[in-house]
């Protein structure tokens, strides 16, 4: 073995080993130094009598000695950095923590519940270890435990034999897992490994962590490992050799344990001085807080101090009218809510003028104006709104109505009179009145609609009995939505209809609608003129594994956009009036338009039915080694075709946070699932102008505005990789200059190091290596495995560069990747700028 030294070792750390040469002969050899002197070297014994030499100079190789060469090797290791790699492999999650003893306890609780006469099946192994969801896997393993123990285990396992088996699958030492997965593959117990072997374990392997593609390559991918590891092509492979193709793969999985050692040690460094004392601490972290948050800051401060200052200024004129004298502060407080009221509702639209917005995003007010946080605004002074009209409605009703009705008709008709004709009301007259009246159906109107906007309501989480199950899901909370074009008239008569204000100067609630509303409408009203102009002709349609339709439409005349921006697209012959947001995957230099549609309800799972019914079939799948390019570029059909595609109407485009990409140095963009289609326009932006200027003065003109760009997806499925395949073999072609650094992650996978994925990695391993492509993305990016390390990530960009961090996916990730985001902005010299794609 040669001694190869792993650069980011420390000089404490101890050597590790390559096997670069194995002799089959009888003949001891010993080693020679470079300068011909003979050197001693450290003979390992094996079970059986062979000897290893061990070179330590760096140049020399490996010999077995008087060993036969049919056995099967056990060798004893010393502690090399790839030894601590292979510690990694493991049967079970969470076994290796030095309390072995507290990981037992569950399993003995759960053999109690599972076991069948103190027996325990050969089908409630898996659950009873913990590997329920690997129950193939865990059924394999359990027959080769027993054939190791020599147990009979079809009339299942003791409690004892159980603890025998926890122990193989945890054993500390390596030797014992290593020859555990062996036998595991090596089913009839010879030594060796067969090809059909091999090619049965690859498919148990795939089966365990959903890779349905990987399945179909499994006879070509153990030819590959036959290849690799029987180059004399004898038909098996041994134990060592398999051990060689493991330490070589693990190894790369080192940093995992070095780094969250250093992290560790990091955390226990020595405070800095500003967190040191509780002040100092505070104050740090607010000055921080107001750095990161200033234009929030400022907005909603403008935006509070206004509303205090009309419910002061309403509570303070009302306070000097004659009506106090009967309805005391009660009255005040009404019509001081009523005041912040009207100014929210006129408000509300604003945030909401998507096509305004999306044009002042590129004026000098982007600067100081949050347009990103639209949405959170929009609900902002929903909530105002609700609590507005809560205490309006709670001090008439239960104040201001029963001391007027109750009020002595002299203090009545002294201080009320005039205002109600001299005639004093009851309770039932002031409720029957226009303003109480009103009053209700907006109630009653605006309550369903804000229940309906809430996220389980909006997102279907709640899932209601027939006939109510139409309530949720979007298309509810879009409809419940245009109730307001009633509440807003309700309002404008409610507010006209005062019993307290007879002059029309001091029935302001029209004055404050008015403009918000005629110019909300305006912009509806020109989108829905403009929709003829948006009428799209469909150049192709591809559906893909995990329900998505990839849709290549033409390019309307004057349709401007840049990377990250969406569009709304509508489908007459799925639905009339609804519109479904999408962001747009196509880069703004392509002479076509695409989005890809996720199928997630009625309206999408008609609208990829539909084009389903005019798809042609999938062309025949590639030759080995060869690649397929789908999403770069857009074929146009003939017009039959055309003319059977269903009609696509689009409106936009609109801003998004990621359109401002190009405002920082370096990019970390995150995608969960189909949350990447932001990001792709951005990579096929810059591919579009890395491919035509290739030479290093142009890549450097290129990356003036962009240094790096790093790009996570993260999915769950294997189709997945197969949506934006071409881009990612774009990406590997045309980035020599590595401006883009693509990590993809499968999380249906095993994390690296998990005996569950331990083949699939060799294979991924050596196909990359021989082919330059993956086995698991079929794409020429190499794919991880399981979730990213977030910490790890930001810990490695805050060492180099400031950035801006884009995230598109699930909510459940963005709030721990803000906090990311905070911590790291303040424990290191790099700022970690938070945006989250909003629909």
């Amino acid at each position: 073995m040669a001694n190869v030294r792993n650069p980011d070792e420390s000089e404490g750390d101890s050597k590790k080993w390559m096997l670069q040469k194995v002799d089959m002969d009888n003949m001891e050899e010993v080693l020679i130094d470079g300068g011909g002197q003979e050197r001693s070297s450290s003979a390992l014994e094996c079970q059986n009598g062979e000897k290893y030499c061990l070179d330590e100079s760096g140049s020399g190789v490996m010999k077995r000695i008087n060993g036969a060469q049919g056995n099967v090797p056990n060798l004893e290791k010393t502690k090399s950095g790839a030894a601590r790699g292979l510690n990694s492999l493991r049967f079970l999650d969470r076994t290796r923590t030095g309390k072995e003893g507290d990981a037992w306890k569950p399993v003995q609780k759960r053999f109690k519940l599972h076991a069948v006469d103190g027996k325990l099946f050969r089908d409630k192994f898996g659950v009873c270890i913990g590997m329920g969801d690997s129950k193939e896997f865990a059924a394999e393993l359990f027959d080769t435990l027993a054939r190791r123990r020599k147990i009979y285990a079809e009339d299942g396992i003791t409690e004892e034999e159980l603890r025998q088996f926890w122990e193989d699958m945890t054993n500390r030492d390596l030797d014992s897992r290593l020859q555990v997965f062996f036998d595991m593959c090596d089913k009839n117990g010879d030594g060796k490994l067969s090809e059909d072997e091999v090619q049965e374990v690859i498919l148990l392997s795939a089966s365990t962590n959903k890779l349905s593609n990987l399945k179909q390559h499994a006879e070509e991918y153990a030819a590959l490992i036959m290849e690799e590891l029987d180059p004399d092509h004898q038909g098996h492979i041994e134990m060592w050799q398999l051990e060689t193709l493991l330490r070589g793969m693990v190894g790369e999985s080192e940093e995992g344990p070095k780094f969250q050692k250093r992290a560790q040690t990091l955390s226990r460094t020595m405070i800095p001085k500003k967190y040191r004392s509780p002040i100092s601490k505070y104050t740090s972290k607010t000055l921080e807080f107001l750095l990161d948050n200033w234009k929030r800051v400022w907005l909603v401060t403008l935006w509070v101090s206004i509303n205090l200052g009309l419910f002061i200024w309403k509570f303070s004129q009302y306070k000097k009218r004659e009506a106090f004298q009967v309805m005391g502060y009660c009255l005040c407080t009404a019509k001081g809510a009523a005041e912040t009221l009207k100014f929210n509702m006129a408000l509300i639209l604003i945030p909401v003028c998507r096509r305004t917005l999306t044009k002042l995003r590129s004026t000098f007010l982007s600067v100081i104006i949050p347009f990103d946080d639209n949405i959170n605004f929009h609900k902002l002074i929903a909530l105002a709104i609700a609590i507005g009209v809560f205490t309006h409605t709670a001090m008439h009703v239960t104040c201001d109505f029963p001391r007027l009705v109750n009020c002595s008709p002299r203090k009545f008709m002294r201080f009320l009179g005039p205002q109600f004709n001299y005639k004093q009301p009851s309770y039932g007259d002031l409720v029957e009145s226009i303003p109480g009246l009103t009053g209700i159906i907006m109630i009653v109107m605006m309550s369903f609609s804000f229940t309906l906007a809430t996220h389980s309501f909006r997102r279907n989480v709640i899932k209601l009995p027939w006939p109510f199950h139409h309530l949720a899901g979007f298309n509810a909370f879009w409809y419940a939505h245009h109730l307001f074009v009633i509440v807003y008239i309700l309002l404008i008569a409610h507010g006209f209809f005062l019993f307290l204000s007879n002059h029309w100067y001091m029935k302001t609630t029209w004055m404050y609608v008015m403009v918000p509303i005629l110019f909300y409408a305006s912009e509806r009203t020109l989108t829905s003129v403009h929709d003829h102009n948006h009428r799209v002709g469909v150049i192709k349609a591809t559906i893909y594994t995990g329900n998505v339709l990839a849709l290549y439409m033409t390019k309307p005349p004057g349709f401007k956009y840049k990377s990250g921006m969406y569009l709304f697209v509508k489908c007459p012959d799925v639905s009339s009036f609804e519109w479904h947001p999408f962001s747009i995957t196509s880069a703004p230099g392509d002479d076509y338009l695409s989005v890809h549609i996720r199928t997630l309800g009625d309206w999408t799972k008609e609208l990829k039915n539909r084009f389903a019914k005019v798809c042609e079939p999938p062309p025949e799948k590639p030759k080995k080694g060869c690649l397929i390019r789908m999403e770069t570029r857009a074929e146009a059909k003939d017009e039959a075709v055309q003319a059977r595609f269903p009609r696509i109407i689009i409106k936009g485009p609109y801003g998004a946070p990621a359109q401002n990409y190009k405002k920082y140095d370096v990019l970390l963009l995150i995608g969960l699932g189909i949350g990447a289609t932001p990001f792709i326009s951005i990579m096929k932006d810059l591919l579009n102008d890395i491919k035509p200027n290739e030479s290093d003065s142009s890549l450097q003109a290129i990356k003036k505005g962009l240094e790096r760009v790093y790009f996570y997806w993260v999915t769950r499925e294997q189709g997945s990789f197969e949506w934006f395949k071409g881009v990612m073999n774009d990406i590997a072609e045309y980035d020599h200059g590595q401006l883009i650094d693509m990590h993809n992650y499968l999380t249906s996978m095993y994390e690296e190091g998990d005996a569950r994925s331990a083949l699939i990695a060799m294979v991924q391993s050596l196909q990359h290596a021989k082919n330059g492509v993956d086995v698991v993305s079929e794409s020429r990016i190499k794919a991880h495995f399981a979730r990213p390390n977030w910490k790890k990530v930001f810990s490695r960009l805050a060492s180099t560069h400031p950035s801006g961090v884009f995230y598109c996916g699930s909510p459940t990730l963005a709030n721990p990747l803000r906090l990311l985001c905070k911590e790291f902005s303040q424990n290191t010299s790099t700022r970690f700028h938070f945006h989250k794609e909003n629909f």
